[in-house]
C-alpha cells in the first residue's frame, strides 16, 4: 500500500477514493431499495466518467486561474463560479449521453428536456461543491502549514543573521578598548606592554573560539573578562577595584559569549573613568527564583552616561531576547545613589 502511495500523485489517490466512495455508497442504496439494475449501472457509470474528467478539467482551470494564490474572498468568489459553470457543463453532457444510451431512470421519462438538465446541474453541483470543498481546504490547509514553516525559517536565518551581526560588533568594539590599553603601555613598561599583548592574544584566541557558539560556560566567560580587567588596570591602577562574589554552582550556566565582558566594559568606560578616583566593579553571579542571575555592579550614575543607549548594552537585551525568548530579562538601574547595577536573568534548564 506504501509503495502505490509512493508511485503515483496524491491528487489521483484521492480521485479514485473519492468515486470509489461514491460508487460504493450508491450501490449500497440502490441495493437497499431494490433499485439495482441495468439503467442505474448505466447512469452510475457515466455520471463517474463524467464526474472524473470534468473535475479534472475544473482543477486545470483552477490552476490555469491560478485562484488559489488570490485572497481568500476572491477564492470563495472563483470556487462558487467554477462550480456553477462546471454543474451546468456536466448537467447538459449527462443529459446528452444518457438519451443517446438510453439509459433514463423512470422518473425523467415524464419531465421536459430542459427540467432533465436542471435537475441533473442541481446535483452535479452539490457533487461538484463538494469535491472543490475538499480540494480547497486541503490547498489550503497545505499553503498554511507551508507559510508557517517558511516563517519559521524566516526567523531562525533573521535570528542567525542578528546574533552574527552582534557578535561582528562586540568584538571590534573590544579590541578596540585592549589595544588602547596597550598602547598607554609601550613607552612606560615594554615589558608589561609584551604581556599584556599574550594576554590580549589569549582572549582573541577564546574570543574566536567562541565565535561560532551560542552560548558558553560562565566560567569561560570569567576567565575572559579577568584577562580584560587585567588590561584596564594597567590603565586605571588603583582607580579600578576588582570585586568578585560568584557561587561556584552556576560556573558551568550558559550565558551569551562576550556578554558579560561587554557589561564590564561599559561599567568601566559610563563609570569608573568619570570619576577621578576611579571606583569599584562588582560582578555577582547567583541563583535566585529557578534563574541564573547575573550582576554588573559599579561606581556610577545612570545620568552620567551610562544609560540602554549605545550599541553595547542595547546588544545585551537583543541577545538574550533571540537566546532565551521572553523568559529572560535584562534591566539597568542606579541604586544607593552612586552605584549603577547592570542585571541579567536567565532561565535554569531543569
Amino acid at each position: 500500500m506504501i509503495a502505490i502511495y509512493n508511485r503515483f500523485p496524491k491528487y489521483w489517490l484521492f480521485q479514485a477514493f473519492g468515486w470509489g466512495m461514491f460508487i460504493l455508497i450508491n450501490t449500497f442504496f440502490a441495493v437497499t431499495f431494490d433499485r439495482l439494475n441495468g439503467a442505474f449501472i448505466g447512469r452510475l457509470v457515466t455520471f463517474v466518467c463524467i464526474g472524473l474528467i470534468f473535475t479534472h478539467l475544473m482543477r486545470h482551470v483552477i490552476w490555469r486561474t491560478r485562484i488559489l494564490q488570490r485572497s481568500l474572498n476572491l477564492q470563495i468568489i472563483g470556487f462558487i463560479l467554477i462550480t456553477l459553470f462546471f454543474s451546468v457543463v456536466v448537467g447538459i453532457v449527462d443529459s446528452l449521453l444518457t438519451t443517446v444510451f438510453g439509459i433514463r431512470i423512470e422518473s425523467e421519462e415524464h419531465i421536459g428536456e430542459t427540467q432533465v438538465i436542471i435537475s441533473n446541474s442541481f446535483y452535479a453541483f452539490v457533487y461538484l461543491f463538494m469535491w472543490n470543498m475538499i480540494y480547497f481546504i486541503y490547498h489550503y490547509i497545505v499553503k498554511s502549514r507551508k507559510q508557517q514553516l517558511d516563517t519559521l525559517k524566516l526567523q531562525s536565518l533573521v535570528k542567525e543573521l542578528e546574533l552574527k551581526t552582534i557578535k561582528s560588533h562586540i568584538n571590534p568594539h573590544f579590541i578596540f578598548n585592549a589595544l588602547n590599553s596597550i598602547r598607554a603601555l609601550i613607552d612606560e613598561n615594554p615589558a608589561r606592554a609584551r604581556d599584556a599583548i599574550t594576554e590580549l592574544s589569549n582572549i582573541l584566541r577564546s574570543s574566536m573560539q567562541s565565535e561560532n557558539l551560542e552560548t558558553v560556560p560562565l566560567e569561560r566567560e570569567l576567565s575572559i573578562v579577568k584577562d580584560y580587567l587585567a588590561l584596564e588596570h594597567i590603565r586605571f591602577e588603583d582607580r579600578l577595584r576588582v570585586e568578585y562574589d560568584i557561587d561556584e554552582d552556576t560556573l558551568d550556566q550558559p550565558i551569551p559569549p562576550m556578554m558579560l565582558q561587554t557589561l564590564v566594559e561599559n561599567a568601566i568606560k559610563h563609570g569608573i573613568s568619570r570619576y577621578e578616583g576611579g571606583g569599584v566593579v562588582k560582578i555577582i553571579s547567583d541563583f535566585r527564583d529557578n534563574n541564573h542571575e547575573l550582576i554588573v555592579r559599579n561606581t556610577g550614575k545612570l545620568n552620567g552616561g551610562m544609560t540602554r543607549e549605545g550599541f553595547g548594552l542595547t546588544s545585551t537585551a537583543s541577545r538574550l531576547g533571540l537566546l532565551f525568548g521572553e523568559k529572560a530579562s535584562f534591566e539597568i538601574s542606579e541604586t544607593n545613589g552612586n552605584m549603577v547595577e547592570a542585571r541579567v536573568r536567565i532561565p535554569v534548564e531543569n
